[in-house]
């Protein structure tokens, strides 16, 4: 078991952007949290999601990203970049890049299941201010983890966190991000992530896919 610390708990209010000549409402400005905050089954207690379509729901109800990632973009962008610019719940010294789908995170009372990683958006692009942002943090595959609420509790700043692993053949939240990109895919691997427990959209779209394929392995 690998124990790191909790940087941040981050949770945001409607704000409005403009991107691409269009104006919308957006949770993604984050900013942490003074105490502890609750953690419910549909995510961190006064956190606004505005996109239900993409974002949130109890498959990808808290959003993690590592600090060390952060220090990588800055570096990048010639910039800081605080806790919770990316949108994120949780900012997580040392947490793994390649988190693979089932682990789980252990803080105090808390229990969090990395479910999918997370496939940037123009929001995102929109929130930094950069760009073709998105195209270089799809590049950069240092994606961050979404994570299902498995038992409720309260997290705050400096809160230990364990890290338990999942199963040995448990595809990796980067390996899935590579393929998400990959049209149609590979059959065999596809029927691997179908067998971790993946946040219902990425399912979703890895079943068409399989089906896709599978539809056209048949003989005519």
């Amino acid at each position: 078991m690998q124990q790191i610390r909790l940087i941040s708990v981050n949770t945001g209010t409607a704000e409005w952007v403009e991107h691409d000549g269009r104006r919308y409402q957006t949770g993604i400005g984050k900013r942490p949290a003074d105490g502890p905050v609750r953690v419910r089954e549909s995510g961190l207690a006064g956190d606004r999601i505005c996109d239900g379509k993409h974002h949130g729901g109890r498959d990808q109800a808290v959003y993690a990203y590592s600090q060390d990632d952060y220090a990588w973009w800055s570096s990048v962008l010639n910039r800081p970049l605080s806790p919770g610019t990316f949108g994120e719940n949780l900012t997580v010294e040392d947490l793994p890049t390649d988190l693979a789908v089932g682990e789980r995170l252990l803080i105090g009372s808390v229990v969090l299941e990395v479910t999918a990683p997370r496939i940037p958006c123009a929001t995102l692009e929109a929130a930094l201010g950069v760009e073709r942002f998105a195209d270089r943090f799809r590049r950069a595959a240092r994606p961050g983890a979404y994570l299902r609420v498995l038992n409720v509790g309260d997290l705050q700043a400096g809160d230990a966190v364990t890290v338990l692993p999942a199963a040995d053949d448990a595809p990796g939240i980067v390996e899935l991000y590579r393929h998400y990109y990959e049209r149609p895919g590979d059959a065999d691997r596809i029927r691997r992530f179908l067998s971790a427990p993946l946040a219902s959209r990425l399912r979703d779209k890895f079943e068409r896919r399989l089906a896709l394929l599978e539809g056209e392995s048949q003989p005519a």
